[in-house]
């Protein structure tokens, strides 16, 4: 009840409250660059926040981190300003132009989909492995598993249809607990 559908020029089509320039800006570039993208997500989710500010990409250091394996990028520019220009946006996406997810440094997460299922998975995904990158690290040096590994690991379960598939459990308990989301 509280999203919104605007237009390219930032107006709002559908719904009642105001528009968040800098997310905005940030979705509308992408959407223009990237015309594969159908859903983005982003928020400053506390362990995605925190792994941001390390400045680097994540580590294939679980099944579940390979899923980015070399499917994400790290974005250093604008990091630690609020982006309400449409020019910091356009430089955003322009260093967006593949993989499902970004690291926004200094900043949080972005991830994309051919669907909402698929973004909205990615972007948890990518948050509980900041967070298991983050608690591993602080414990000592994680150990990497071995790039090929990675790599095969990412194609069978970083598939689009397996971010939307991945969802399917979030969604099923989504419409359990909160069955008059759908009225």
């Amino acid at each position: 009840s509280d999203l919104l559908l605007v237009n390219h020029a930032g107006e709002v089509v559908i719904g009642d409250r105001p528009v968040n320039r800098a997310a905005f800006v940030l979705h509308a570039a992408i959407h223009e660059l990237r015309p594969e993208v159908f859903a983005a997500a982003h928020a400053h989710s506390p362990y995605g926040k925190a792994f941001s500010s390390l400045g680097k990409r994540l580590d294939p250091i679980t099944q579940d981190c390979c899923i980015f394996f070399n499917d994400h990028e790290l974005i250093q520019e604008d990091g630690g300003k609020v982006v309400l220009e449409e020019a910091a946006g356009r430089s955003f996406a322009a260093q967006f132009l593949q993989g499902k997810a970004a690291i926004h440094q200094n900043h949080g997460l972005f991830s994309v989909g051919a669907s909402v299922d698929a973004a909205a998975f990615w972007f948890i995904s990518m948050e509980r492995c900041c967070q298991s990158q983050l608690l591993a690290e602080a414990a000592g040096s994680p150990q990497l598993i071995r790039e090929d590994w990675a790599t095969y690991t990412r194609n069978h379960v970083g598939r689009p249809q397996d971010g939307w598939l991945g969802f399917q459990s979030f969604w099923e308990e989504i419409l359990h607990s909160d069955p008059e989301l759908l009225e």
